[in-house]
């Protein structure tokens, strides 16, 4: 299944491609860098890029090229990031379950911070540096009870989830610190979920940020930084008008209600709205079925490239690339996978489709090619970037 794309290059090309692919435009990721580092330098912020949202080597050379930090969830995304140049002193390890292995490579490597989630990973850093002869740096990963108003399944942020460390846990935790003789507490960390398209939620973070950070500077401990995570959302249903997110409300949010201290750096943890609408998956139509209720468009991408309707039930702007009409008709946007929840969409409205033409679904530059599976022993056909 051949895709004829043009590039731009020394001489246009014309390059065959076999679908379904993911495409990048790296023109669309450079401005919406530059955008949030210079909304972001304005106040003096620093942005650790979330590299869960995508691992594509050359989409993690051009955000280390703007002089990001990296925020990663993994031992693996550690090692990542420090072979892509990143460095250390701008890494931050979460993650609710790092393993003994994992926090040796942020030991190793010196990183800026571990963001610890529980009492017991501390304690377990600790022994990890003891031995290591170390001095962790750490963040406590406090749960705010702040609630995203986003899907369950990417909310972070309240007492019923089991992320960060909650505030009845706080004064025993203090009682221990002085025993963690090679841990030292530098940040506080909260991150209350994902795809927040509101700001009423990051004013509230603020709020219970400031009530958090008084609460440890009354009680004598030094906090260096404050780190607010990250979930700003984009447009899925309309990328094309609004391709980039608006950095400087989100970041203006945090200006006016936040209350840090003179001393204290403030640091973000960007993902989804820096890499999301650079990339779209391109698809082929295998099929139009005629159902009884509606008509399914059966492409050749399934759950395998992009998981995220199925396991978030997100929606996805998409566009028939090679229809010529003008008129437009309802499909049930489907894949090939062999599971009732391999579906893109229900009632999109697309030009009239038929066997052979290319489907746009766009968005797709965070949680999709990261999130690729080998189900059904389905292939992974290479990126292309223009």
């Amino acid at each position: 299944m051949d895709f004829l794309i043009r590039t731009k290059m020394k001489k246009e090309k014309l390059i065959q491609h076999r679908t379904p692919f993911y495409c990048y435009d790296l023109k669309l990721l450079n401005q919406t860098l530059d955008q949030a580092q210079t909304h972001a330098k304005k106040h003096d912020y620093h942005i650790h890029y979330a590299m869960k949202a995508n691992t594509n080597d050359r989409i993690l050379e051009v955000i280390q090229s703007k002089n990001f930090g990296a925020d990663c969830v993994s031992g693996n995304e550690v090692k990542k990031a420090l072979e892509k140049g990143f460095k250390p002193n701008q890494i931050a390890f979460a993650g609710v379950g790092k393993s003994d292995e994992e926090i040796e490579i942020g030991l190793q490597n010196d990183i800026f911070t571990f963001n610890c989630e529980s009492v017991q990973e501390i304690e377990i850093i600790n022994e990890l540096a003891t031995k290591a002869n170390k001095v962790a740096r750490i963040a406590l990963r406090l749960n705010p009870n702040v609630d995203a108003k986003t899907h369950k399944y990417i909310t972070t942020g309240l007492e019923e989830n089991k992320f960060g460390i909650n505030s009845w846990e706080l004064e025993g935790l203090l009682e221990k610190l002085p025993s963690l003789s090679n841990i030292k507490v530098t940040g506080l960390h909260f991150h209350i979920g994902s795809q927040i398209t509101s700001m009423t939620p990051f004013k509230n973070l603020c709020i219970r940020v400031n009530e958090l950070n008084q609460w440890f500077l009354d009680r004598g401990i030094h906090i260096e930084h404050l780190n607010l995570g990250g979930g700003l959302g984009i447009d899925y249903q309309n990328p094309k008008e609004n391709p980039i997110p608006d950095f400087e409300l989100f970041f203006g949010v945090f200006k006016q209600f936040l209350e840090p201290r003179v001393h204290q750096e403030i640091h973000f943890e960007l993902g989804r709205s820096l890499v999301a609408n650079c990339g779209s998956l391109i698809s082929k139509v295998l099929y139009i079925k005629n159902g009884i209720k509606t008509n399914f468009a059966i492409i050749d991408a399934g759950m395998t490239e992009l998981i995220r309707p199925a396991l978030y039930q997100a929606s996805h702007s998409i566009e028939n690339l090679t229809s010529v009409s003008s008129d437009s008709e309802f499909y049930d946007v489907v894949g090939p996978i062999c599971e009732s929840s391999d579906c893109f969409g229900k009632k999109i409205e697309l030009k009239p489709t038929k066997r052979g033409d290319y489907i746009k679904i766009h968005s797709t530059g965070a949680y999709g090619e990261v999130m690729t599976s080998g189900y059904n022993l389905r292939e992974q056909n290479p990126v292309v970037f223009v």
